[in-house]
């Protein structure tokens, strides 16, 4: 019982949500550093919907996504190494 109670808290799940989805068949990944990566996701997302709504006011006409692109790009290099490398299935 200790071991589910266990492998349960390093998925970040309730004992309950764990079993349930053990008993399903599904299969339950911890990657350590997601949560970094998508918090640098997000804020990535939040800049472009703001000079999204820059642009469709009118407030801003011309802009240069080169930067944008670029950290985009370093954040989804970083989520495909993540997710290359699980480091625990169950």
């Amino acid at each position: 019982m200790q071991k589910i109670h266990s492998k349960a808290e390093k998925s970040g799940l309730s004992v309950t949500d764990y079993v349930t989805k053990c008993c399903l068949g599904k299969q339950i990944f911890v990657i350590d550093g997601l949560e970094e990566v998508i918090r640098q996701q997000k804020a990535a997302g939040n800049n472009l919907n703001q000079l999204t709504a820059l642009c469709n006011m009118g407030r801003v006409n011309v802009v240069s996504l080169e930067k944008m692109t670029e950290e985009y790009s370093k954040i989804n290099k970083k989520l495909t190494e993540l997710l290359s490398r699980k480091r625990w299935k169950s």
